[in-house]
């Protein structure tokens, strides 16, 4: 392994680079943390500070003129994801963005297209997958220990905004007041609905049910609690197009920590559950079971599995990201294959897009057809 340092820069220095993406660039031997950009020069200064960064910037374009600066992290509003890693694929930057790349499929496909013309490798902030037990769980399917796979179900149980004063964040405050808006299968099921692709296999068709149950809540940038039909619950089945039957689960208003994210797998040799959830000051549990000894029993995950330098008391967005920014960096310089890419964001966009057209339509839809 050469001593060569992959400098990055990153673009907006808010509470969640704070926590989870500055983090893992400090605790990475082979990361140099070159530049922080952010509006505001002060938050810039203050998280340079903390993680040593070179240099601040308040305009993107100028940290994207250093030829130095190889990779560009995109951690900024969900609005902004796209136009900032155009411009980096167009400078020349492999790319992290925070996810969603794009609410829509087809706008996150062509930004695929073109970082793919111009050589550079980009990575979506899809978090779960950097999750010690999902990878090993991945491990268990793709090397045929749980053998045929005939069950998939992903929950995501969380009641961060089940209390109506809690302030619904990353909201367009102009949307329709008399339609239903996706909210949870967006903001949460692309997490899942990516895990589910990733352990087994291309999507085929869905068919889904949504509801608002919340009728009034606290909406960032209005005053007193607004009457929206916010999407807060979607439950979907899956046709995989290998043959797997899927069903899956997003929530605002499911009790439970957030994130909440539980994935279940059963196969003809056995079955896995992995839950992502802080309970106990514990990360994250994976259990197993055989098709003769069918009790659920604990997994130990050690530290082969476990980013350098962590447990499973560390927090969860630190301990994930840190494992997220490891097998990106080993990629760019080892050149590796990709993973988790900006297709792979268009493709989870893609299946929310046929999830929301399935409850419209009130039919089964073909993954795809509405793009």
């Amino acid at each position: 392994m050469s001593g060569e340092k992959l400098k990055v820069g990153l673009i907006g220095a808010h509470a969640w680079a704070d926590k989870a993406h500055l983090p893992a660039y400090a605790a990475h031997e082979r990361v140099e943390l070159a530049a922080i950009c952010d509006t505001d020069r002060a938050r810039a200064e203050a998280a340079a500070a903390k993680f040593g960064a070179g240099r601040v910037y308040t305009d993107h374009r100028e940290m994207l003129a250093d030829p130095s600066i190889r990779m560009i992290d995109v951690c900024t509003p969900t609005a902004t994801h796209l136009p900032l890693s155009l411009d980096a694929i167009a400078a020349g930057k492999h790319v992290l963005s925070e996810k969603p790349l794009h609410t829509e499929a087809a706008p996150a496909f062509d930004a695929a297209a073109r970082a793919k013309a111009m050589g550079v490798r980009t990575k979506l902030g899809f978090t779960f997958r950097y999750s010690p037990a999902i990878r090993r769980l991945k491990e268990w399917v793709a090397s045929g220990e749980l053998g045929e796979i005939f069950h998939i179900h992903g929950f995501e149980q969380n009641s961060q905004f089940l209390d109506p004063d809690f302030e619904l964040r990353q909201f367009d405050v102009r949307s329709p007041r008399d339609k239903l808006i996706p909210a949870s299968i967006v903001g949460y099921g692309s997490h899942l609905i990516d895990l589910m692709r990733w352990i087994g296999g291309e999507f085929g068709s869905v068919v889904s049910t949504m509801s608002n149950y919340v009728p009034e809540r606290l909406v960032r940038g209005l005053e007193g609690r607004q009457r929206f039909k916010v999407e807060d619950g979607t439950v979907a089945l899956v046709e995989y197009q290998g043959g797997t039957q899927g069903m899956l689960q997003t929530s605002y208003v499911a009790v439970g920590n957030y994130p909440g994210v539980e994935i279940r797998v059963y196969g003809s040799k056995g079955a896995a559950v992995a839950r992502l959830i802080s309970e106990f000051g514990v990360a994250e549990t994976l259990k197993r079971a055989s098709a003769d000894s069918v009790e659920f029993k604990p997994v130990e995950l050690g530290d082969d599995v476990l980013p350098p330098g962590t447990t499973l008391a560390t927090p969860w967005p630190e301990l994930y990201y840190r494992n997220l920014i490891r097998f990106f960096t080993d990629e760019i310089l080892e050149d590796r294959p990709e993973e988790c890419t900006f297709f792979d964001g268009a493709k989870s966009q893609e299946i929310v897009d046929a999830i929301i057209l399935a409850q419209a339509e009130r039919r089964w839809v073909t993954v795809g057809e509405a793009r």
